[in-house]
C-alpha cells in the first residue's frame, strides 16, 4: 500500500510591497512521502511571491507532467508555471512551450553546482530562476506545523514571515531574468 501525503492547512495574510498585492490565502499543501519540508515550505513561499487569483499547487511530485504550482485561465491556458528545485534542461524547455511565463525555485546548498552544470542552456530559455537562501528555508521549515498562521511581508528581494512558533526572514536572488 502507498503511503500517503501528509496534508498541512496555512492561512496567510500576505503584503507584497513590490506588488501592492495585500489577500488572505487559505492554503492546503501536501507533503509528498518523498518530499522534504524544505521543498514544501519553498512551494509555501513561491506561492505567496507569485499570488494571483487563478494559482494553484498542483498534484507535483505525483504528476511529472505538471509543475508545482500553476495559473491556469477559464479556458486551460497556462499562463504561468511554477517548479522548486533543480529541474533537468529538458523540462524547463518543454515548461516554457507550455506556459507563457516560468519560474523556478531552488532552495537547497545544491543550487550552486546545478546552475554551474546548467547556467549556458538555461540561458537560451525564456524562464526566470531564483535561490533562496538554503539556511534561511530550512529556518522556515522549523516553523512547519499541521495548521499554521502566517504572516508574510515581502518586500524587495526576501520575505519576513512570522506565526506563533517565531519568525524568519527569507532572502532569494534572481539567477536569470525572464528574457
Amino acid at each position: 500500500m502507498a503511503i500517503k501525503p501528509t496534508i498541512y492547512k496555512a492561512r496567510v495574510s500576505l503584503s507584497d510591497l513590490n506588488r501592492d498585492y495585500y489577500d488572505t490565502l487559505n492554503l492546503t499543501l501536501a507533503l509528498h512521502p518523498s518530499e522534504t519540508p524544505e521543498r514544501m515550505m519553498a512551494r509555501l513561499l513561491a506561492y505567496c511571491i507569485n499570488a494571483e487569483e487563478h494559482l494553484t499547487f498542483t498534484k507535483g511530485l505525483s504528476d511529472v507532467e505538471e509543475p508545482d504550482i500553476w495559473a491556469r485561465t477559464y479556458d486551460e491556458q497556462t499562463t504561468l508555471w511554477i517548479d522548486v528545485g533543480e529541474p533537468d534542461f529538458d523540462r524547463v524547455k518543454k515548461s516554457s512551450r507550455l506556459a507563457q511565463a516560468v519560474k523556478v525555485y531552488s532552495f537547497n546548498s545544491k543550487t550552486d553546482v546545478w546552475w554551474a552544470q546548467g547556467e549556458k542552456k538555461f540561458k537560451t530559455l525564456p524562464a526566470a530562476f531564483y535561490r533562496f537562501v538554503p539556511n534561511e528555508i530550512v529556518a522556515f521549515a522549523e516553523l512547519l506545523e499541521r495548521t499554521m498562521d502566517l504572516s508574510v511581508t515581502i518586500t524587495g528581494n526576501s520575505a519576513y514571515i512570522a506565526c506563533v512558533g517565531g519568525e524568519v526572514e527569507v532572502h532569494w536572488e534572481e539567477l536569470q531574468a525572464h528574457s
